[in-house]
Order: structure tokens, then sequence, then C-alpha cells
């Protein structure tokens, strides 16, 4: 089994801890979401798992190994960290092809990868005239070289435009479904909810939550839901009453905090309440992922205040 194997990994700049014994795995057949705030730990993580930096104390191995232990690693590892890495005098044939010979992989791979990512048709121009999605794609072009059994991306999503977008998510689901080890870190929630099996989340150097994407979300989830009735005073008497809390309404529509669709329902029912409409929401990632990190943030906006001069009388 290849997989990514953190252990009580420390990492220290001066007196600042970047990493504080942080401890997960990363198991293959899944696409594990990689989460958390700026100067979360995220990135540190994953210069240390690739061998681009040293931790403090603890250990981060790729199928028992340390990266820098194994034999032609792109064949092993394929990595995105900065697509704005590559050279930009070369073409993106040329960038990948002193990659696929420094690896002593056939030439071949290539021109399918640069197919594969959208770059066929501009395998020979200059980098440096490529657009960030472009640069992108030629970044995941090149983490694919080696068809590697584990991959791990760093904002793969940064610059893609609405189609590029759609052929990452399928990307990602595919090299999961073939049994690799896949590590996706994101500030993009809704994008991270399509395609996450898995979620590890650090905050401030240490590991908060590391669950499947189901199990993440109903943890941080409050039973809502969403009504409608011709007879919203006698409703919101019965729920009151019942010692429901009930929010403002929008348009017609209560949002009912602590209850359940079949709740309500049978509440309604029973009053001879006529409803209109009735749901239960579910909490988002994005909110899930909010509330857990509310308190995590390196860096928060302030509230603007407005000058008195401003105000109105």
């Amino acid at each position: 089994m290849t997989s990514i194997d953190v252990k009580d990994l420390t990492k220290e700049y001066g007196p600042t801890r970047a990493l504080d014994a942080v401890t997960f795995n990363v198991r293959p057949g899944r696409v594990t979401g990689f989460l958390g705030p700026n100067g979360a730990g995220k990135s540190t993580t994953m210069r240390l798992v690739l061998g681009l930096d040293r931790a403090t104390s603890g250990t981060a191995t790729v199928g028992g190994h340390r990266y820098t232990e194994l034999p032609d690693p792109l064949r092993h590892v394929g990595a995105l960290l900065d697509a704005q890495a590559a050279h930009g005098s070369r073409t993106a044939r040329s960038h990948l092809l002193a990659l696929a010979v420094s690896n002593r992989l056939p030439a071949r791979r290539v021109d399918e990868v640069l197919e594969e990512s959208g770059l066929g048709s501009v395998a020979g121009k200059r980098i440096k005239t490529f657009s960030l999605g472009m640069r992108q794609r030629l970044g995941i072009a090149a983490a694919l070289l080696g068809d590697p059994e584990v991959v791990m991306l760093d904002e793969p999503s940064n610059g893609l435009d609405p189609e590029g977008i759609i052929w990452i998510r399928e990307l990602l689901r595919r090299l999961a479904k073939e049994g690799r080890t896949v590590l996706v870190s994101s500030h993009l929630m809704n994008e991270t909810a399509t395609f996450a099996d898995h979620l590890v989340v650090l905050g401030r150097g240490r590991l908060l939550a590391d669950a499947p994407m189901t199990d993440f979300i109903a943890s941080h989830s409050q039973a809502r839901v969403r009504v409608r009735t011709t007879d919203p005073d006698l409703l919101r008497e019965l729920l009151s009453g019942r010692g429901y809390v009930l929010g403002e309404s929008v348009e017609g529509r209560w949002t009912v905090e602590g209850a359940k669709a079949e709740e309500v329902g049978a509440i309604a029912a029973g009053a001879g309440v006529q409803v209109l409409e009735l749901a239960d929401e579910h909490t988002s990632l994005e909110e899930a992922y909010l509330a857990l990190t509310a308190d995590e943030a390196q860096f928060r906006a302030g509230t603007t205040t407005v000058p008195a001069s401003r105000q109105e009388a």
C-alpha cells in the first residue's frame, strides 16, 4: 500500500512553530482535501513530505520511505506546489522533456501528458507566454509525467477557467478510482466539496480534523428546517410553544433551528396548518469549515469604521 504518513511532524522557524506534532495519513483510493486558513501549515507540510525542507522533529514518508530515498521519484510521487516555477524561456515540451530525461522516463510520456492536460496545441510555445491557467495545466502535466502512485497538488484550480475546473475535478476522481493516493490543498470550499472524499484540516500548525467528508460536515452541523405556510402566525406560535427557535421571515419562508422536517410537518398537520414548502437544510462544507476554523485564522479583515462626516444624520 502506498500512502502518505505524517507522524508527530513539527517544524520551527526560529521562535515560530509552523507545525506542532501533526499526525495524519493519506490513503489510496480516495481524494483527501487538505484545508486550513493561510498560515495553517499546509504548504509547510507538503514541502516536508517532498523533502524540500527538513523537519524539526517527526517524520513524513511516502510508502514508508522518505521522498529523498525514492529512486526516480517522479515515478512514485507527482507534485505541483508552484505553477510559476517552470523556466519561462523553455517551451512546454522542452520543460517536460527535461523532467522525463532526468527521471529516466520515456519521451512518449511528454506528449501523452500534454494532450491529457489540454496543452498539445501549445506544446511548442514558450512558457512565459502562458496564462496562469495554462501554467497550472503544465504543472499538473509535470505531476502526472511519471504515472505516479501518489499525487500532491497545491491549489490546482487556481487560474483555471470553468472548463479547466471541471477537468481537474474529473481528473482527481479518476486518479482516486485507479487506486492512487491523492492529496489536494485548496481554499475553495465549494469546489473541494465536489471531489474530496476525506478531509485533513490544519489551524495554526495543529491538526483540527481528520475525517471523511460526510462525517466532518455532520459533526459541525445543526438540524435546520426551511418552511413556508398559508398561516405563518399560527405555525410560528405552535413552533415557539414547542421551544423551537425561528429566524426572520425571508420571502415568506422561515428557518427553524434545531428541528427536522418530519417534526415540523407533524406539528403543522396536527393543527391543520397547510404547508406549502418544507425541507431539511444541510450545512455546506464551507459553513462547517468556518465553524471549525473561526478562531484559527492568522489574518482576518477588520471592521471598517465610517467617518462621522460621512455618516447619515
